[in-house]
């Protein structure tokens, strides 16, 4: 602001001279004289009236601030457009202005082109300058951007793993892993991971308004996830989620994720996942280079540096275990003894087929109960709709069927003797495909109960000179005893001798002229 009714009234009433003048007030007398002749030329009374303010004064005499007289190159932007630009993803007034000046090479510098758009933008909001002590806050967030993981390497299939995001304020110490949902237990799987981390547990917890932390936003008093509370009150620490509508409330996560995204998500874009274990051991080693490599310029330390000096001291010590969330469940088992968690099946013994139960499941582990009483525990299996089932769990008929590989049939056929192994090879070796001679084998193996394993071997020498290689021709045998009777002798049209089963020490010779008659 330029001291123009000071100058003016020393020069006027006082009838100090212009050098005076300048001297006193420390200025050039160039621009004392320029002052005078700008007032005469207003067209101005002196004294000026005092409803005219120094700022009018200058406006009168100077014009408008920050135009110059001859120096507008091009019509300003739309900056309504350039607005309504800024608030997608990615663009920036960067980005804007190259744009911009593509189109007008003549127009303005990006630093006048910027200075034009904040004055058409207004006053900006002031921005509050926080200050978090050690180990006071630890800010949580899920990042925006997903990573793809195969989770089926036969069909290619891909899922996407979400980001959740933490940073403590005073060292901005960063953590993140991955999670395949946003709901609750994996939320809570965030959290238990990132104390792990820290090695310790903050004062406050800062989320945002999501509803697995806070069940209806308010501005002054939050309803928070009863549950979300428990955990905290298990850690030893309390929740104070940001207000609503006011990112800048937890400005510290929000930095952060962009950081992880560039730094880790950016580094990762070339690999393949093939499970989420495979995917937080890239994200760790990117982290472990982002917090104990990359100093940060105001401090000239680096993240992990700054987590020893400040954070660690102040942390609460971690609880004896993880506080681990379960949600129940009211099931009925099916005639196949299995009951359906999140679309994945688990078996029971299978006694308890048609009853009604509850499933106690978290993110690890399902149990089942009845009545109060454990019947079955397996670990938590993903929604893909397949089964996990324990062998015990099924009736010993299923289990035996089951139990029959291919391996265990051929073992078990040369248990009994190697004729039936024969056999049963010839038999598997016959089909178009392998597995439609296993039940035909199973069989052959099962009349061993019925009739005695050397029966059968011997049933199975008989099946092989007789070509019969199923299940009703070796049960025949066995039923007729034909393992005691003479094979029939092929026909022949010369002479042959042909030795019997069943009588080697015999032979029968027949001669075609004997039978012939005389002329």
């Amino acid at each position: 602001m330029r001291d123009v009714r000071e100058v003016l009234k020393l020069h006027r009433e006082g009838c100090v001279p212009m050098r005076e003048v300048a001297r006193m007030m420390g200025i050039a007398r160039s621009t004392v004289r320029d002052m005078v002749v700008r007032f005469e030329r207003s067209g101005l009374e002196w004294p000026v009236p005092a409803e005219i303010s120094d700022a009018d004064l200058e406006a009168r005499l100077y014009g408008p601030a920050g135009v110059k007289p001859g120096r507008r190159k091009q019509p300003e932007p739309d900056w309504s457009v350039v607005s309504r630009e800024l608030k997608r993803k990615h663009v920036t007034l960067q980005v804007l202005w190259e744009e911009y000046i593509a189109a007008h090479p003549d127009g303005y510098r990006y630093s006048r082109w910027c200075e034009l758009f904040r004055g058409w933008e207004g006053r900006l909001s002031l921005v509050m300058r926080q200050s978090h002590a050690g180990g006071e806050k630890l800010f949580v967030d899920y990042a925006g951007d997903t990573v793809p993981v195969v989770i089926n390497r036969r069909t290619g299939e891909i899922r996407d793993a979400h980001l959740f995001v933490a940073v403590l304020g005073g060292s901005s110490l960063s953590f993140a892993c991955a999670t395949w949902t946003e709901q609750f237990a994996d939320w809570i799987e965030g959290h238990n991971a990132a104390f792990a981390f820290f090695g310790g547990v903050p004062q406050l917890l800062v989320p945002d308004n999501a509803k697995v932390a806070v069940i209806k936003a308010c501005h002054f008093d939050p309803m928070l996830n009863r549950s979300y509370t428990d955990m905290a009150r298990h850690y030893g620490t309390a929740v104070l989620p940001a207000r609503p509508r006011r990112p800048r409330d937890k400005a510290k996560v929000e930095a952060c994720v962009g950081i992880v995204e560039r730094w880790v998500l950016g580094r990762l874009r070339n690999r393949v996942f093939y499970s989420l274990a495979e995917l937080n051991a890239g994200i760790a080693e990117c982290l472990t280079d982002l917090n104990e490599t990359r100093v940060l310029r105001q401090f000239g330390r680096t993240r992990r540096q700054l987590f020893e000096e400040v954070d660690a001291p102040n942390l609460k010590p971690l609880p004896a275990e993880q506080w681990v969330h379960a949600q129940w469940k009211r099931c009925r088992v099916g005639l196949d003894y299995h009951i359906a968690v999140d679309h994945h099946h688990y078996s029971v013994p299978h006694r308890f087929a048609r009853r009604e139960v509850e499933a106690r499941f978290t993110a690890r582990t399902v149990e089942i109960f009845l009545g109060g009483e454990r019947i079955a525990v397996h670990m938590r299996g993903s929604g893909n709709g397949r089964h996990t089932t324990v062998p015990e769990h099924m009736p010993s008929s299923h289990r035996r069927y089951l139990e029959w590989t291919p391996a265990k049939i051929r073992d078990e056929a040369a248990r009994i003797g190697p004729m039936l192994s024969l056999l049963v090879e010839r038999i598997i070796n016959d089909r178009p495909h392998p597995e439609q001679g296993y039940r035909s084998c199973l069989g052959i193996i099962g009349l061993a109960k019925r009739f005695g394993a050397d029966r059968l071997e011997a049933a199975a020498v008989r099946a092989l000179e007789v070509q019969a290689r199923n299940y009703p021709s070796v049960k025949s045998i066995l039923e007729r005893g034909s393992t005691r009777c003479p094979c029939p002798k092929p026909r022949s049209a010369s002479r042959s001798c042909t030795t019997i089963s069943g009588a080697p020490n015999t032979t029968t010779e027949r001669s075609d002229d004997a039978q012939t008659p005389n002329p």
